[in-house]
């Protein structure tokens, strides 16, 4: 008999690497599958990273072993419950997925003192083949002592991309008291709660541990993008505004008519885009998405192939030296140049070598003289590729390495530039070909006439320009929304926030001939009558929904936190609901901390997009409110309701913001996706304007989305309104799962 106890008479197993073989548990009841759909990446940390991890899953679910393979792609997995031993002793846990996994176990039945015991990568570039516990240190275990007396609560973390062969699996070897023991080693896995008959929303039952909210440390410190640095402009609606009052009399009135409205134009259906133009931002806010050009270039006017091969050279031109040497020497020097280029292009080349009398010849003509367009000698049929008369009937190889011909680089090359204002050639036209480019950027020294011209009353000091907003007109005159921030007599900080127009009047001076000589345009500052926004505007955000319940609870969530930051109850959260039957909406609605003005409408039938919002429409009473139609879908910056009303102005204009489209695993916090830059569906408009042109076409657009805003924006400019169009800084469109959606079956096997 082997005596396997130590000194303290507690079992002493051999070392980890003679373990008994591990062999997979023998399962009896279930545990908990939670599965988060459509979420890329391939770590635990990737996971942890989705907005709705850990507590509302795509799907919830049980699985009658730890040995999941459900051969998909961009998933990630939570898998929990209780661990009853068979027998007490020493026990060793193996782990091996594709791609990262971990395997979390309780020292006893809370989910509280869960301990990470085995793990698979922390990267994501780490994965093992189904069956292999051994690729990696971190895949099995220390001995860990369990009574079969007692029950353990244990977690299984499981990421997976969008490659390779799917799979999360869990191993074990043990000693009974003091021996190792394989055959009569099994585990029960008992149903850890009872969720069948629960909402998707009821959440409370589900446990939430260390291993569900584990941060890995920062990559770096501070924002991951320019765009999402501090701006100022973030926090301006937290500074009281100046009293309209004290504004009187500092401009002249005027009328305000610009000559880009189309009133009563007959349009095409959706030509109304072609009429939409781009303001202009200063200072500059970084909304052109840096980080992403390396995937979409299109903000330099190049070919994206030409800029990949030939890079800046359009706009750079390299000094050459004053006289370039003559003679032999310079000759053999280009012609090897020349050569290595082409030697990166050509692969005979390095098997090849020139003959000494060729590259004489070739000295004398010159460094390229003796080539023609293809490169090849000019000897009739010879080619400097062939191998020449002396290789003919050679059978023997030569032994000789061939050369390998690097390139001369000059390292004290050096170039003249120009200072390099790409911004000076973009044009406000909306470029659908484009999506990283961001905000057109105003230049400083356009300003210099407002200030010069009206400086702020003498009653306040201009502290900083916090933010300016152009839009060009170059016949009747630009219009600015001017916001400063400025103190008064007694110190306290302020902010204007006030649309001015530059109007541009046409003189003429009297001449010589006909009395009359050149025209000479003049700006000049006035108040655009009725041009003006109203701070305290309640903001209607109208949300149609169906068995959306994650985005729904989160859509609720994100509204409160937004009041709780501005509280701000000038806007009210309307959703109306196709009848879900994942969640109580109104439920849902009534237990929030929202203002008093949540409101929520109950339809029946097929969900559809443009008959849900005109139901939100027809719920507001106040004709002099803004009604903002919105996606479910969204993160709001604090700033948005602020934003919204600052770019609505009734009668006159409507307001379109620009949402940024986050990849697939990316977040707010760590922004990556694109601009979209061709859609409309989100709208601020005041709700009389609104009605005046007919509301939503309800129609048409019965039961699909996708048209209805291009169709609803042809409507609003042939009224004669404007549409404001600028990218909003942190204004993101939540990447997500469509599987489950309104118009979505599934495809059974």
């Amino acid at each position: 008999m082997v005596n396997c106890s130590g000194a303290d008479g507690k079992a002493k197993p051999q070392n980890q690497h003679s373990l008994p073989p591990l062999h997979f548990l023998q399962y009896k009841g279930q545990a908990n599958l939670h599965v988060f759909e459509d979420w890329c990446g391939s770590s635990a940390v990737d996971l942890r990273r989705n907005m709705h991890y850990p507590l509302y899953p795509h799907s919830r679910t049980t699985v009658q072993k730890l040995a999941v393979s459900p051969q998909w792609t961009n998933y990630g997995l939570r898998i929990f419950g209780y661990l009853h031993p068979y027998a007490n002793g020493e026990f060793v846990f193996a782990l091996s997925s594709d791609d990262n996994s971990e395997l979390w176990l309780s020292t006893d039945d809370s989910p509280l003192n869960v301990e990470m015991l085995a793990y698979v990568g922390k990267t994501g570039a780490e994965w093992s083949a189904a069956g292999e516990f051994t690729k990696y240190s971190s895949q099995t275990s220390k001995p860990v002592l369990l009574s079969m007396q007692r029950r353990y609560f244990f977690e299984v973390i499981h990421k997976q991309n969008d490659r390779g062969t799917d799979h999360v699996e869990v191993a074990v070897s043990g000693w009974a008291r003091c021996c190792p023991v394989v055959s009569t080693v099994q585990f029960v896995l008992l149903l850890s709660l009872v969720f069948i008959a629960l909402l998707l929303t009821d959440v409370a039952h589900i446990p939430q541990t260390t291993a569900s909210h584990r941060q890995s440390p920062a990559k770096q410190q501070g924002p991951t993008t320019d765009a999402q640095r501090e701006d100022r402009r973030d926090s301006l609606y937290q500074v009281p505004l100046i009293d309209s009052s004290f504004l009187k009399g500092i401009l002249p009135d005027c009328v305000y008519k610009p000559s880009y409205t189309i009133k009563d134009f007959p349009l095409q259906r959706y030509q109304g885009l072609q009429f939409v133009h781009m303001s202009y931002i200063y200072p500059n806010d970084f909304t052109r998405l840096t980080h992403m050009e390396t995937e979409n270039s299109c903000f330099y006017p190049e070919n994206p192939s030409y800029m990949k091969m030939f890079g800046f050279s359009r706009y750079m031109r390299l000094d050459r030296p004053e006289k370039p040497s003559q003679g032999k020497g310079k000759s053999l020097r280009g012609i090897f140049t020349f050569l290595s280029s082409l030697s990166f292009f050509v692969k005979p080349l390095s098997f090849w070598r020139p003959r000494d009398e060729d590259l004489e010849a070739w000295a004398e003509e010159g460094d390229n003289g003796g080539l023609n367009e293809r490169g090849n000698r000019k000897r009739g049929r010879d080619s400097v590729w062939s191998l020449g008369d002396d290789f003919k009937g050679t059978e023997e190889e030569d032994p000789t390495p061939p050369p390998v011909f690097d390139t001369d680089v000059n390292w004290s090359q050096t170039f003249q530039v120009n200072h390099l204002d790409l911004q000076a050639h973009r044009s406000d036209w909306i470029d659908l070909r484009c999506n990283v480019s961001g905000n057109l950027l105003l230049e400083a020294a356009h300003l210099t006439f407002i200030f010069h011209s009206h400086g702020p009353c003498r009653q306040f000091t201009l502290v900083r320009v916090v933010n300016v907003v152009k839009r060009i007109d170059g016949v009747q005159g630009s219009r600015y929304l001017l916001e400063l921030e400025l103190t008064d007599v007694r110190g306290q900080l302020l902010r204007l926030s006030h649309y001015i127009y530059a109007l541009t009047r046409h003189s003429r001076h009297p001449g010589k001939d006909f009395g009359f000589g050149p025209v000479k345009p003049q700006q000049v500052l006035c108040n655009p009558v009725g041009f003006r926004w109203y701070p305290a505007a309640t903001v209607h955000f109208i949300v149609p929904v169906k068995n959306q319940a994650r985005w729904v609870q989160q859509l609720i969530t994100d509204m409160e936190q937004l009041f709780r930051v501005t509280g701000d109850i000038n806007f009210n959260l309307i959703i109306t609901d196709y009848n879900s039957t994942d969640m109580d909406v109104r439920k849902a609605l009534e237990k929030s901390s929202l203002p008093r003005y949540v409101q929520y409408v109950k339809l029946s039938g097929n969900f559809e997009r443009s008959a849900g919002l005109q139901a939100g429409i027809d719920l507001i009473n106040d004709d002099h409110s803004i009604v903002f139609l919105c996606d479910l879908h969204i993160y709001f910056p604090p700033s948005i309701i602020d934003t919204i009303r600052k770019h609505c102005v009734e009668g006159y204009m409507a307001f379109a913001p620009i949402v940024l489209r986050l990849d697939c695993g990316a977040t707010p916090s760590e922004a990556k996706g694109y601009w979209e830059v061709n859609g409309f569906g989100l709208l601020g408009i005041y709700k009389s304007d609104l009605d005046k042109v007919g509301g939503m076409n309800t129609r048409e657009f019965t039961d699909r989305w996708g048209g209805e805003d291009w169709e609803l924006l042809d409507r609003i400019l042939q009224a004669g309104m404007e549409v404001e169009r600028i990218y909003l800084r942190n204004f993101f469109h939540h990447y997500h799962s469509k599987r489950g959606m309104w118009n979505r079956r599934l495809l059974l096997p």
